[in-house]
């Protein structure tokens, strides 16, 4: 996993510090599960909040995550698809959020919306959240 976790700072143009080999560890290995500021400073070994903050701020401009709000306003990030970068994040996708166990994920497929801004608004950002029970909980 090491070899992946430099490939991928290497590709995003992001320096190699032990924290953030640690916060992109816990990306790969959530495997599609996003996780909010939360979950990371629950599963790092020295949680820095500042530290942290930076660290997410700069890989999501820098491509590497993106931003997943859950219905409740949570803030939580998944890892982007490979061919996103500082420039062009190609993660208009929706994530579903589990009622339940509170686990949000990246659903597959593009999301087409519609709806038209208003004449003279420009819209910087699409969120799509379906919500319900994931497998795990919709069989307890």
């Amino acid at each position: 996993m090491e070899s992946e976790i430099i490939r991928r700072l290497e590709a995003h143009q992001l320096r190699k510090t032990a924290f953030r080999k640690e916060v992109l560890e816990l990306f790969i290995a959530a495997k599609g599960v996003a996780l909010s500021n939360q979950d990371l400073e629950g599963q790092l070994e020295n949680p820095d909040r500042i530290t942290l903050y930076r660290t997410l701020k700069a890989f999501e401009d820098k491509g590497l995550i993106h931003l997943a709000v859950d219905s409740g306003g949570v803030s939580r990030y998944a890892l982007c698809s490979s061919d996103c970068t500082a420039h062009a994040h190609h993660d208009q996708h929706a994530h579903f959020h589990c009622l339940e166990c509170g686990k949000t994920i990246c659903l597959e497929g593009e999301v087409v919306i519609r709806a038209k801004a208003p004449e003279g608004y420009e819209v910087a950002r699409e969120n799509l959240v379906l919500e319900g029970t994931c497998a795990k909980c919709g069989a307890a």
